[in-house]
């Protein structure tokens, strides 16, 4: 340990050689072997600076080498591809700056507890980032590297809204809420205060994003709950019950089963967070059931209270529409055992014709205007939701074996007679 401190540090030998080379000037003390060792030493000083400087300019060397190079690019890098991103145009970079009075991203974050409470997943984060190529005010919102909406803002202003009962009209640039396309207005901040008095709705650009995006996580739900998504919610789910998991996956359903009926109730919002009534149906059904879709409406009765609890009034009314027994014989006649499993085969005309019935019936009942709902038969209820599902997103194909006995049905209107087109 001495010697490496001493003959490694160049300073070092040359202290030491420094003073023996006084002791030597010092009369009576032996001059020659003193002025011998000091030479050595101060050789040995000369030696090991010259060695350490040489070290330096290699390793100054090799480093400029390096830099010189062209470096590899890692193009693996470059394939992942975020499941949802947010695209804006540079007009937008303050809503998303929190020091730049934009809350977006604060608001972010409270979506993604909400998908967590209201459905009982973690939607993934959000990647928010600027795009040169898109107009000062617009935004993408993009699922898996593809736009599935987007919409254009115009800066420092406010969007309007007219609820219907507003006092006076205002004067704004017309213009569509981007989320649900309803009808509003561009005011400045000047007008704000006005338009509040008035009875206008009057939203910020970050509430207005943060809606937008809250709807499309809302509809793409399905598809951003995949195996991994899943196998995380189980192996949390696994810690507190452990024998329920072990009985279910994969002895009776494997992985792709289950995941398949959790992605058919988000389809229609339906929440998975109740895990334990889902598993425990799966793993009574699933021994002689195989059919995903089958299951899912076993699933669909097991959480009737949770699916009805949302559809209800405050007088614990829900208000439907039915189908009548004629409609109903015909789409039940209308089903077909096919490889796929059980498939709809019915009239592309009569299709088309059902479909315009309950979009008429709909709109003439303002009670479920707000939140539309068709009563059918559990026979015919997936069937009719995929039917119906692409024309008239919003409505809720509720099945009677899913109404709990606690809840009241009111039926507003019934679709009896379908004319083909």
């Amino acid at each position: 340990e001495m010697a490496g401190q001493l003959f490694l540090n160049p300073r070092a030998v040359g202290i030491s050689a420094a003073t023996i080379f006084v002791l030597g000037l010092v009369p009576g003390l032996p001059t020659v072997p003193f002025l011998l060792v000091s030479g050595l030493l101060g050789g040995v000083a000369w030696v090991i600076n010259r060695y350490k400087e040489e070290e330096v300019e290699i390793e100054a060397k090799r480093k400029q080498e390096e830099a010189q190079k062209p470096k590899k690019e890692n193009i693996e890098n470059l394939l992942p591809l975020d499941l949802v991103e947010l695209e804006i145009g540079y007009g937008l970079i303050n809503t998303v700056e929190s020091e730049r009075s934009g809350d977006l991203l604060e608001r972010i974050v409270s979506i993604r507890k909400q998908f967590a409470l209201d459905l009982g997943i973690v939607v993934p984060s959000v990647h928010i980032q600027d795009n040169l190529q898109l107009k000062p005010g617009e935004y993408r919102i993009l699922i898996k590297g593809n736009k599935v909406a987007g919409g254009e803002l115009k800066a420092d202003c406010f969007l309007a809204m007219d609820p219907g009962n507003t006092s006076q009209k205002i004067d704004g640039i017309p213009t569509k809420e981007p989320a649900f396309g309803l009808d509003a207005l561009w005011i400045t901040k000047v007008q704000k205060e006005d338009a509040e008095i008035a009875g206008y709705t009057v939203v910020d650009l970050p509430t207005v994003i943060a809606t937008h995006i809250t709807e499309i996580l809302r509809q793409h739900a399905n598809e951003l709950f995949g195996r991994q998504e899943a196998s995380k919610l189980i192996d949390n789910f696994k810690k507190t019950y452990p024998k329920v998991v072990e009985d279910l996956i994969p002895d009776t359903l494997a992985l792709g089963q289950v995941v398949r009926v959790l992605q058919n109730l988000l389809k229609e919002q339906v929440s998975i967070r109740d895990l334990l009534t889902i598993f425990e149906t799966l793993a009574d059904e699933g021994t002689t059931i195989k059919d995903t879709d089958v299951l899912t409406e076993s699933v669909r009765k097991a959480l009737g209270r949770s699916i009805t609890s949302k559809l209800k009034d405050d007088d614990d009314n829900i208000h439907v529409i039915n189908l009548g027994p004629e409609v109903e014989e015909i789409i039940t006649q209308s089903l077909l055992q096919t490889e796929q499993g059980v498939q709809l085969a019915l009239d592309p005309s009569y299709g088309h014709g059902l479909v315009s019935s309950i979009a008429q019936k709909i709109e003439t009942h303002p009670e479920v205007a707000g939140q539309p709902v068709l009563l059918t038969s559990p026979v015919s209820r997936r069937h009719i939701f995929r039917l119906v599902n692409r024309f008239i997103p919003q409505l809720v194909v509720l099945s009677h074996s899913e109404v709990t006995t606690d809840v009241g049905v009111n039926t507003v209107g019934t679709v009896e007679e379908i004319h083909a087109s």
